[in-house]
């Protein structure tokens, strides 16, 4: 069956003729030419208790969808998921995730496939709306259906779902899911950047999707009320009292008396230790089954007391106020031989950017389904395993890296100066040296202070705060710079990066059913604060870029060419731009409008470099008077080659002040001349004059 909604003047059409026979649930969605398949499907057997959900969602980007044949060139075939398809789904992931039923142990898998995209719509969001329909006309146990879709802000207007050209450069380019709960709408999931937006203009933009994403609820709830699944049901497991009550009797003083310290965290591992031995003493062979159920208890005791504690009373585990930041200390200029680096410490979190500055050349080239390209500014995070003190081997960036380092990248990219100032490649590498609580953020300031460091000319520098919620029935309080147990047993993970003029990214998930308008406000608010206090710590170290650049950074010379001159440079087959880099041991970069860069660790290189590209594409003019080599004789003339690949033509008569019967009875092939540029044709051909010298000096060209 097929399905229609007009949506923001375009159709969409949900087809759900289930081409997946095999699959629980699935829909091709349809929106312009831009078309996805979502395919749910949930394993018969029950896996054993992890103490999360076993869920992962895909999502494949597939270049047949942009009429493309990219990929390696002995291959030919889509690899590994790029950056952006990640980001992608872990967008879907954090939407749907928190809408599964708490004791669903079976593995869910999720794959969302992009089969034709028209270069205007954004794939994500359909794919989420895609998920959603095919989970929601599923037999699988899931609470939804979602709302989703882009908001960007172009001066004064507001625009669903904007194209690509819309989303070049909006003042707020937000993602966002809903839900409906008790006839009111929660957003439950947040994604953007922006243009160090305020506070109250973000607000405004997720009032305006409010009406939007209830369209899509009910064109959804629809769809589901005619051909949706009767649901699996869950078994429920018995609980065994008597073990309940022991175990709540042993953990009730200790909770009370213990959790609430300086290391909070540190004291939930401890309490759980004991809690086992004293469970193992009572109960030696206890089945695994009712170790997971021991372990619940647990989990459900020790978030019932944070938040009994943090609503009645504002007592957070680790004894701070509401809004109070862990302490705060920053270094900058840590490492001697980088382009810049800083450390930035928050509590126990302890972030390391290291930036290293290059030419043009070093940018990154992008080939993907919806974008091909070059990238100037990169940020990648790392989180070693011994940063949460922990053994595991090393393998290549995870999703988690690759999501915490593009949210970073985001909230960095409106401060950094545009190429044409500053035409250097930028690369910050965040190394996490130890985790507890929001690395991403602290790595927003610490390769802000980097960027400083290094002398980058930013436009100001930004910081990130990560906070939490706890939410009762009728109340909650929101928690500035979450750690462990309040990321843990909270309901939200709220992060907001800026500057002091306003917020450059936002990222929010939760673990509830959503947040209202009032909650957004308040975490807002509450963010703002934290972020002014953090950068003016940042500002005690540095308050602005250093005034020149690292002395260990390259230097790049810029200069413009005629664009019709570039085949000079590069000459046959690269032969004279591989010469010139070679020989004056530089990295030549030209644009196709004729600005050339020259890359080079010493300033002699790239001068000795910028003279030679300058002779090769010099021009001459009416006056100028050059020292020249005849290369050939014509019955009417000499030509001289006055500059490397330019020639002029002294015509017979301006090669003396008398008649001349033969040229050769003048000049002959090979003679150095002084010569004078006496007119220019349309054409660009050169005149020249051997009569009139009028200066003692003649120009050489030379390599």
């Amino acid at each position: 069956m097929r399905f229609k909604l007009q949506f923001n003047g375009k159709e969409m059409t949900a087809d759900m003729t289930h081409l997946t026979e095999r699959a629980n649930g699935s829909c091709l969605l349809r929106y312009g030419d831009t078309v996805v398949l979502s395919t749910v499907v949930m394993s018969q057997k029950e896996a054993q208790n992890q103490g999360f959900l076993p869920l992962s969602v895909e999502y494949l980007e597939r270049y047949y969808a942009a009429g493309k044949i990219l990929g390696s060139r002995f291959i030919r075939r889509e690899s590994r998921p790029t950056n952006e398809a990640i980001i992608t789904a872990r967008l879907i992931d954090r939407a749907i995730r928190p809408r599964f039923p708490k004791n669903l142990n079976h593995e869910v898998q999720v794959i969302v496939t992009c089969l034709s995209w028209d270069r205007e719509n954004d794939p994500d969001v359909l794919g989420l709306i895609a998920t959603s329909l095919a989970l929601g006309t599923s037999d699988i146990p899931w609470n939804g259906p979602l709302g989703a879709l882009r908001i960007a802000k172009l001066g004064e207007n507001f625009i669903v779902n904007p194209t690509y050209e819309q989303r070049e450069k909006p003042e707020i380019d937000l993602c966002l899911s809903s839900i409906k709960s008790e006839d009111e709408l929660l957003i439950n999931m947040l994604e953007g950047e922006a243009q160090e937006t305020d506070e109250e203009i973000l607000c405004q933009t997720v009032r305006f999707a409010k009406p939007y994403l209830e369209k899509l609820i009910r064109f959804q709830e629809e769809i589901i009320e005619k051909i949706g699944k009767k649901k699996i049901k869950l078994p429920q497991k018995p609980r065994d009292q008597k073990l309940e009550n022991e175990i709540k009797g042993f953990l009730k003083e200790r909770l009370s008396s213990l959790i609430f310290t300086k290391e909070g965290d540190e004291q939930i591992k401890k309490i759980r230790e004991e809690m086992w031995l004293f469970v193992e003493q009572r109960h030696p062979s206890m089945e695994l089954e009712k170790r997971n159920e021991v372990e619940e208890i647990f989990e459900k005791e020790v978030k019932q007391t944070i938040e009994e504690n943090i609503l009645k009373n504002e007592r957070r585990p680790d004894g701070r106020g509401l809004d109070e930041i862990r302490s705060i200390s920053c270094r900058a200029g840590i490492l001697p031989r980088t382009h810049g680096s800083a450390l930035f410490k928050r509590g126990k979190t302890r972030s390391l950017s290291i930036l290293t500055l290059g030419g043009p050349g070093d940018m990154k080239l992008l080939e993907g389904m919806e974008i091909i390209g070059k990238k100037r500014f990169m940020h990648h995070y790392n989180f070693p395993p011994y940063s949460v003190g922990e053994v595991r081997p090393l393998r290549g960036p995870g999703r988690r890296e690759i999501g915490h380092g593009m949210l970073a990248e985001r909230a960095l990219l409106p401060i950094i100066p545009d190429f044409e100032n500053f035409p250097y490649t930028i690369r910050i590498v965040t190394e996490i040296l130890s985790s507890n609580g929001s690395t991403s953020m602290a790595s927003v300031c610490s390769s802000s202070l980097a960027l400083m460091d290094a002398g980058v000319p930013i436009k100001r520098p930004a910081a990130g705060i990560s906070l939490g919620l706890i939410k009762g029935k009728n109340s909650f309080k929101i928690l500035t710079d979450i750690q462990g147990p309040e990321d843990h047993y909270g309901g939200m993970d709220f992060k907001v990066a800026g500057t002091k003029q306003g917020i450059t990214a936002i990222q929010m998930d939760v673990k509830i059913d959503g947040i209202s308008e009032e909650i957004l406000r308040k975490a807002l608010a509450q963010g703002k604060k934290a972020r002014l206090e953090i950068l003016e710590k940042m500002e005690e170290v540095l308050d602005k870029p250093r005034p020149k650049l690292s002395p260990f950074a390259p230097k790049i010379f810029s200069f413009q060419i005629n664009p019709e001159k570039i085949g000079l440079v590069i000459g046959s087959e690269g032969k004279t731009i591989n010469q010139i880099s070679r020989e004056c041991n530089v990295s030549i970069d030209i644009e196709e409008s004729g600005r050339v860069f020259v890359t080079a660790e010493k300033e002699d290189s790239a001068k000795k470099a910028l003279a030679w590209i300058k002779n090769i594409t010099r021009e001459a003019k009416v006056g100028e008077i050059f020292q020249g080599r005849v290369t050939r004789i014509l019955p009417f003339g000499a030509i001289v080659e006055i500059f490397p690949g330019k020639e002029g033509l002294i015509h017979i008569s301006q090669l003396a002040p008398y008649r001349v019967n033969r040229v050769k009875d003048v000049v002959k092939t090979g003679h150095l001349v002084t010569v004078k540029v006496i007119s220019i044709d349309e054409q660009g051909r050169i005149n020249l004059s051997l009569q009139q010298k009028g200066a003692k000096k003649a120009k050489k060209w030379t390599r």
